[in-house]
């Protein structure tokens, strides 16, 4: 049988029942495949990871070596919740490697967004080869490949966590127990094994972070602001009671200056861009509709509390024609 196939007769985990009766499952699993051996995964702090992450603890506690690489990309806090997870209160054999110099040193001046993309990719590649280089008696890689990544790799688009291992890479298997659930049934095992519904319900983030939404060449200051407005955003969708309603919401900062005034002096500074999507497949998108009374209080925290922003903008734009992301 195909071990990359769902079994027809597999129950979908819609219940906390069902998801603990999983986790048992594989948690036996993963004992039987790795017995007293160290397994390695790169924890980014996603959802996907995130689970793999927390269920392997269970099963093999300090034989994990979780790797989280803060490439200088991330959203507000994201990297310390990470810590204060999976370090302070899972007590996971944590490695956190804050590379935030490295990679914002490498995107200077760059502007063309595939290109950062590629090298976003490949920068992070190398960061958590050399740092699996410097440990010794890893026999497992661990990865948070989900069912939609198979589906995807099956004839239609190549994965990075499909396709099994180079020949080179000197680990003796993957272990992925995860790889047959779908992501709704990901976020109930992670519920299910305490993780905080802050990490269990993250929204989709994309592998290049904030740096497909700081637009064009990236500098440090705009990304700062933009990080800021992305927290507030957070914040008070929060409040709101959005956060649950909203398929996905960020904000852009791009790379262009607009006139501002403030005491009576003028100034050029960025524009901040809000961006909310509903969707079921991602493919087609809606916008919704959001109280005026909550966008007003966002602009105005925006346009006091960060600087280098003079003007806050709604994207009204569904898909088609535009794309959830700016870049």
């Amino acid at each position: 049988m195909d071990s990359n196939k769902r079994p027809d007769t597999m129950e979908r985990i819609t219940t906390p029942a069902l998801a603990e009766a999983f986790i048992e499952e594989q948690v036996a699993a993963v004992r039987e495949q790795v017995g007293d051996k160290k397994v390695l995964l790169a924890l980014s702090g996603g959802v996907d990871s995130s689970v793999v992450a927390a269920l392997l603890i269970k099963a093999i506690g300090k034989q994990l070596v979780c790797v989280h690489v803060n490439h200088g990309l991330m959203r507000k806090g994201e990297s310390e919740q990470v810590i204060e997870v999976f370090r302070n209160q899972l007590d996971a054999n944590l490695i956190y490697i804050d590379a935030t110099d490295r990679f914002l040193d490498k995107l200077a001046g760059v502007a063309e967004p595939e290109k950062k993309r590629k090298i976003i990719g490949e920068e992070f590649v190398r960061v958590f080869e050399e740092e699996s280089g410097k440990l010794e008696g890893i026999s497992f890689l661990a990865q948070g490949t989900i069912y939609p990544d198979i589906l995807e790799s099956d004839g239609v688009k190549a994965h990075h966590n499909v396709g099994g291992l180079p020949e080179d890479v000197g680990f003796e298997g993957l272990v992925e127990p995860v790889k047959l659930l779908f992501k709704d049934e990901v976020r109930e095992v992670g519920r299910a094994l305490g993780l905080p519904a802050s990490m269990v319900d993250r929204q989709p983030f994309p592998g290049p972070g904030l740096g497909v939404r700081c637009t064009g060449a990236i500098t440090r200051e705009r990304l700062h602001a933009l990080r800021e407005a992305d927290a507030i955003l957070r914040e008070e969708f929060d409040l709101a009671g959005l956060t649950s309603q909203v398929w996905q919401f960020f904000t852009v900062v791009p790379d262009i200056k607009t006139t501002g005034v403030i005491d009576g002096k003028r100034l050029d500074n960025w524009p901040c861009i809000i961006r909310a999507v509903n969707t079921v497949d991602a493919m087609q998108v809606t916008v919704p509709r959001i109280d005026w009374d909550v966008l007003e209080k966002i602009t105005n925290r925006i346009l006091n509390e960060v600087d280098g922003i003079c003007r806050v903008c709604y994207d009204m734009s569904p898909k088609p024609i535009a794309t959830i992301e700016w870049e």
